[in-house]
Order: C-alpha cells, then sequence, then structure tokens
C-alpha cells in the first residue's frame, strides 16, 4: 500500500466527542503516526445549493448556514469539506463562525439537542474543477472522489449536509458496518 494514501472510516466524525477530548480528525491523524489539521475557509449563510437544499429539505437559495475547510494531512491538502446546516439549527451559534469548535461540530450539534440517527452516504469520482484544482494541487486530469454525507435525526429531520473532495489516488475509503 502506498504510504501517502490515506484511509478513511466515517464513524469517527459521526458521534459527538467526550469532554476533553480533541477533534476527530486531530486525534484519527495522530492515531495513524500522522498530524491532521484544518483551515475555515469561510463559515456563514449562503443560499442553498440545489442538491443542498434537497437533502436539507428546504427550498433553492434558502439560507442555510456553511462551514467551508481545507483539511491537511501532513500539512498538505487532503480533503475539501464544505458542511451545511440548517439555518434553524445553525444560525447564531459557533457553527456559524470561523473559531475551531471545541469537541467538533457533531458534539456542538448534540449540545443544541441534534443527535444525527442515521447518515447516507454517496460516493461518485469526476475530475476536478479550477478551485478544487488550486486548493488540492492537482492537475485537471487527476481523478478526484466526491463523498455527500446526510445525517438525519431520530425524527428523519436533516441536521447536517456535508460534501468533500479528495484525491482519488491519496484516498482509500472503508466502511465497517455491524451486523446484528
Amino acid at each position: 500500500m502506498n504510504a501517502s494514501r490515506w484511509i478513511s472510516t466515517s464513524m469517527p466524525y459521526l458521534t459527538p466527542r467526550e469532554q476533553g477530548q480533541g477533534d476527530a480528525w486531530s486525534e484519527d491523524a495522530a492515531a495513524q503516526g500522522r498530524r491532521g489539521s484544518q483551515r475555515i475557509v469561510h463559515a456563514g449563510e449562503v443560499p442553498a445549493p440545489a442538491e443542498v437544499a434537497r437533502l436539507l429539505g428546504v427550498q433553492d437559495g434558502e439560507p442555510v448556514v456553511v462551514r467551508r475547510r481545507l483539511i491537511l494531512l501532513d500539512d498538505e491538502p487532503n480533503e475539501l469539506t464544505d458542511t451545511y446546516y440548517p439555518a434553524a439549527i445553525a444560525r447564531g451559534t459557533p457553527l456559524a463562525g470561523t473559531a475551531k469548535i471545541q469537541g467538533g461540530a457533531v458534539t456542538l450539534l448534540a449540545e443544541l439537542g441534534h443527535v444525527g440517527a442515521l447518515v447516507r452516504e454517496d460516493v461518485t469520482a469526476g475530475l476536478p474543477d479550477e478551485e478544487e484544482q488550486e486548493a488540492l494541487r492537482l492537475a485537471g486530469t487527476d481523478p478526484v472522489l466526491r463523498l455527500t454525507r446526510l445525517t438525519l435525526d431520530r425524527e428523519d429531520r436533516p441536521i447536517q449536509v456535508d460534501r468533500m473532495v479528495m484525491p482519488a489516488q491519496r484516498q482509500q475509503l472503508r466502511y465497517e458496518i455491524r451486523i446484528g
């Protein structure tokens, strides 16, 4: 296996953190002997893109809160992640700001009374657009993986949509599903 390839599993990013724990990305990277960090490129209200609006159950263009992040592995771009929240959940909270959130966004959502119960992930492959090429340091012919994750609460209400873009040659997605 390529030593620079990152093996990505979703579970650490789906459950609230315990008091005093660091963020899931930094801990996940450290467990694999790597250094994980992130830069929040933008946070605040934006008009909902069509796909996000559909997944969150809001009208196209309706205000939603987004946190746009550049995820770094050993100080190299590893992933672009846009996380969207319904404005009714995130407006006026740290989710709408650029400061680091103690324990991460999932922990804050739980503190606000929004706990994920069901997650659906869709993965596609394609070529990066110009912004993705620049941010991830890719050529236009380098394939990317696009992962869209929808998180629903116990009442099947959408509470979060993540849209991630990752260089395909640097990623391995691993899904572990416990049956029974």
